[in-house]
């Protein structure tokens, strides 16, 4: 296997993870998150029992949060590492969408590496008041951002990384597209805005509130 595969395989399991903790973060917020943990695990050396690690709830989803913070910084770390597989010196190249990918990715992974409970910002001098920009897809201004807790805010969010991930591993990397295999249908409409979700009553449950409701006027 090539260099170039293994990082356009790094990016795809970096992208694939990063989904998983979406999924698994929604869940817990929704309380559909199941928390089953062995009754007795042994690996190696060590034995825990189940009250050992078991979860509560709220614990499952405070660290959801963090595993979904977690699985961000893995992309900007694959992105970094596979940019740098493939050109030579990305900052000075003449390809903008290079650079502001490799600069991007990089001041990102740095944020987390010395922190990544509390993520700061740390841009080096040759990199502050400026503007990294791929059009549609990311940008992050660095002014005055040198010292200061990082915020998804800055950047555009986690799906603008999972964006500037798929940019990279297919427009720099070239990995060619393929049709995508069918994937389970969802069984609820759920709609998310930043950490707000909503879900969506289908027409029977809509008709059978209707009719309880009708139930308990009319006694």
């Amino acid at each position: 296997m090539s260099d170039i595969q293994q990082h356009i395989n790094q990016l795809f399991t970096a992208e694939l993870q990063f989904r998983l903790a979406s999924a698994v973060r929604l869940a817990t917020s929704r309380n559909a998150q199941p928390l089953d943990l062995p009754t007795e695990w042994s690996h190696g050396a060590h034995t825990v029992t189940y009250e050992e690690i078991a979860l509560r709830p709220e614990q499952a989803d405070y660290a959801a949060c963090f595993l979904h913070k977690s699985a961000t910084f893995l992309m900007a770390v694959a992105i970094r590492n596979a940019i740098r597989a493939v050109v030579s010196e990305p900052k000075s190249s003449t390809d903008r969408n290079i650079v502001a990918a490799y600069q991007i990715a990089r001041l990102i992974r740095n944020a987390f590496t010395h922190s990544p409970f509390t993520p700061i910002w740390s841009i080096d001098p040759d990199c502050r008041h400026k503007i990294f920009s791929i059009p549609n897809i990311i940008s992050l201004d660095t002014s005055d951002l040198d010292g200061k807790i990082f915020d998804w805010r800055d950047y555009g969010g986690p799906l603008a990384l999972f964006r500037l991930c798929r940019f990279v591993r297919q427009h720099i990397l070239k990995d060619p597209m393929f049709p995508r295999a069918q994937v389970p249908v969802s069984r609820t409409g759920i709609y998310q805005q930043g950490n707000l979700v909503m879900t969506q009553r289908n027409r029977a449950s809509t008709q059978e509130s209707m009719e309880e409701q009708r139930e308990q006027m009319q006694n």
